[in-house]
């Protein structure tokens, strides 16, 4: 054999290998061809002027490919897609009575998209689930264009992190590669990051968010798709698991008894597994297969190549128009690479932190490094621009607030990241633009030295707020100091961060009344309350009028029959990442009407959730006064007066709220495999050796009783790392009004 057909033939083989690799991380169960089919057609075939009607359940069923006219409004378009809609639904109930004779065409053509032998009762059920589904080809075409500037980027972090390089394709799912790219539940950047999942890799305040860059997004990507790996050891699960939550898909494998992602999407059941969830690993695997050969869809291409940029380390604290005159760059370009940088740095009510990292055209920033250590000492500062912050009061509008800090609307909303359908409620805290100064003359600056008010929640919890220490709550709350560590396990007296609870001894079911008026509902109450914020008088309508609702809000709640979570509007199946994407614990009710406990909760939650006593929780379980639920106990709950859906989305927002707490002053860097040796404790080791509060532990080892480790087990531990200084200036801030 010659050198060359030798190569040729080394090649072939490693052509294989990585072929039955990919088959083995990426089964593809036959019962997925269908949609698989369905999404690349999708992708390939139909545009965002037309559209497929179709079965939600057999994807192999489209009725009609709807076209639209020419840039058609919201409302037009949705009145073409309804009467579709009822259209077919009358056909297929008209099947479904069992007459085959005297068909008409169209009644003919549906009858023969089914197999042969359909029930009418299969033909019922399908009058009441058609779908339409929005043409996504020139999107995804335009994304194959543009991912040419981060795909080897995007690849390179993958094999760093271990991740299958397969995986660099999701961004089409996604966002069609498209880095200004925001659903309408907030998730944002190539990789559609939700804040509270975002939070735990990520910085994402008014100053900095890390999701619109795509560069650091994608190593967040990589660590939460690695992440999900690592709790279930299925890459059809991990991906699903980014947009249905790890939570839900463990409970899917629980349920079914399997990790086979055929099986779980075809018969797991579930009020939150929607259509996205079920279809989004077929849609991934069609993107893939679109990805890697282009050109049989779409033709010859002409994909954008990467910038040939450098990174830049912000010595100081700098203003962006003075770094942008010192580098001979504008601040258009800095912006377009930088887009991490909030609207508060680009209007100046915020300097370009210190240590930021700036990307830069290499032929800019050859110098670039002696150009910013050139910037005169008066223009480079040694802390940020400070927050002021306003609290709402009941009946204040973001007009009347502007008006009394002397700023405009735009600033106030660009500083808190409103838009134009942005709420605000009272007691919520709102970020003054630096063109505020000073507060205003009848106002003073609060005293940010002074103890926050004590509010202990019925069970005895105190929730750490900025500027508390451990003597000040000891003191405030009237406890020995050494009793409030022993009674949460506090090895480090400075280690405690705002959002944490913490157990008071001694007060049980009890609450303290706080000196604000603002604080005097428990705690579970008032975080399940900020998701359902009412609209603020600057967006009320006048009196006699019916409240507003956009074209696009219609849209998605008319036209999408089945699946509210799809939008016509927005990328395929990217608006639906799960709140806390990346936390395997257990939030929902089981049927039985039992909850898991899970970290940080106690029966005074739940009693205060379900809006009932306590005591009837301690009759329902045959629990004594003295005892306190515990991690993993199965409790049934009563829901007379709360319904399950209400109660499991308190009890998210209670989580979400400690959680984002916590990820404001951490990130996750890293997950270290740790193997127990003969004497070692899990939880000296949590507290000693890895800094890690026991339920962040605990989610990184769901499966594993940590009461019970036996030397050999190897345990998950996550590897912290501080935020900057700039978010632990920004969490302790003055408060005006």
């Amino acid at each position: 054999m010659g050198k060359a057909a030798g190569v040729a033939l080394l090649f072939a083989l490693v052509g294989v290998a990585a072929a039955q690799s990919a088959e083995t991380l990426f089964p593809r169960p036959a019962a997925l061809e269908p949609a698989i089919g369905f999404w690349t057609r999708v992708y390939t075939e139909i545009e965002t002027d037309s559209g497929f009607l179709h079965d939600s359940v057999n994807l192999d069923v489209v009725y009609e490919t709807l076209e639209f006219p020419s840039n058609p409004s919201p409302r037009e378009r949705r009145r073409v897609t309804s009467r579709a809609v009822e259209k077919y639904s009358d056909i297929l109930k008209s099947l479904a009575r069992g007459d085959r004779s005297g068909l008409n065409t169209d009644e003919a053509r549906v009858l023969a998209l089914w197999p042969e032998g359909t029930a009418n009762t299969e033909l019922r059920e399908a009058a009441e689930r058609i779908r339409f589904q929005l043409g996504q080809a020139d999107r995804f075409k335009a994304g194959l264009v543009r991912s040419g500037r981060w795909r080897p980027y995007i690849e390179s972090v993958l094999a760093e992190r271990g991740v299958p390089r397969e995986l660099a394709a999701l961004p089409h799912v996604e966002s069609s590669f498209d880095p200004t790219a925001y659903s309408k539940v907030g998730a944002a950047g190539l990789w559609q990051f939700t804040r509270s999942t975002g939070l735990r890799y990520m910085q994402i305040d008014h100053i900095i968010d890390e999701r619109r860059d795509p560069f650091l997004a994608t190593h967040a990507a990589a660590q939460l798709l690695g992440d999900n790996y690592a709790v279930i050891q299925s890459w059809p699960l991990a991906i699903t698991a980014y947009n249905h939550g790890l939570a839900g898909m463990r409970r899917a494998v629980i349920q079914q008894k399997t990790d086979d992602i055929g099986v779980i999407v075809h018969n797991y059941r579930s009020r939150t597994f929607g259509f996205a969830s079920r279809n989004f690993y077929a849609a991934f695997l069609a993107a893939v297969d679109v990805d890697a050969d282009p050109e049989r869809y779409f033709g010859p291409l002409d994909i954008e190549p990467p910038e040939d940029l450098v990174v830049i380390s912000t010595p100081d604290y700098v203003d962006v128009a003075t770094v942008a005159r010192a580098l001979h760059v504008s601040s258009a370009e800095l912006q377009r690479l930088n887009p991490a940088l909030m609207e508060t740095v680009w209007a100046g009510d915020k300097f370009i932190p210190r240590g930021f990292e700036l990307r830069l055209r290499r032929s800019a920033g050859a110098d670039a490094a002696a150009l910013l250590a050139a910037i005169p000492a008066a223009e480079r500062f040694a802390a940020q621009r400070p927050d002021l912050q306003h609290r709402v009061r009941s009946g204040e509008t973001l007009s009347g607030i502007a008006q009394t800090y002397r700023v405009s609307v735009a600033a106030l909303m660009r500083s808190n990241g409103l838009d134009s359908r942005g709420f605000i409620r009272a007691g919520q805290m709102l970020n003054l633009p630096n063109a505020a100064g000073a507060a205003p003359a009848a106002v003073a600056v609060a005293d940010t030295r002074a103890p926050n008010p004590a509010v202990v929640a019925p069970g005895g919890e105190y929730v750490v707020r900025n500027g508390d220490s451990i003597d000040r709550i000891a003191r405030r709350l009237s406890v020995e100091q050494e009793t409030l560590l022993a009674a949460n396990d506090i090895a480090n007296r400075n280690r405690i961060y705002a959002g944490q609870v913490l157990r008071v001894p001694g007060v049980e079911d009890a609450s303290i009344e706080s000196t604000d008026a603002a604080d005097l509902p428990a705690l579970a109450r008032a975080v399940a309350d900020t998701l359902v914020a009412p609209v603020a008088a600057s967006f009320a309508p006048e009196a006699g009028e019916s409240p507003a609702i956009s074209d696009e809000v219609e849209e998605a709640v008319v036209v999408d029959l089945e699946n509210a979570e799809i939008d016509l509007d927005s990328n395929v199946l990217s608006s639906t990442q799960a709140t806390l994407a990346a936390d395997p614990s257990d939030y929902t009710v089981a049927a039985d009407d039992t909850i898991e406990v899970q970290a940080m909760e106690t029966l005074g939650h739940y009693a205060d959730w379900l809006e009932i006593r306590t005591q009837r929780l301690r009759d329902l379980n045959g629990m004594p006064f003295e005892r306190a639920v515990v991690y993993g106990q199965r409790i049934r709950l009563d829901f007379s007066r709360v319904d399950r859906a209400q109660f499991e989305q308190r009890r998210v927002a209670y989580q979400e709220q400690l959680q984002e707490a916590f990820f404001l002053a951490h990130q996750i860097a890293d997950i270290k495999d740790h193997v127990i040796r003969t004497g070692e404790s899990v939880w000296v080791l949590a507290q000693r050796t890895y800094d890690v509060p026991v339920w962040l532990l605990r989610q990184y080892n769901p499966d594993l009783d940590l009461d019970r480790v036996a030397p050999g087990t190897v345990v998950k531990f996550p590897e912290l790392r501080p935020i900057s200084a700039d978010v632990a200036e920004v969490s302790a801030v003055p408060e005006v009004g």
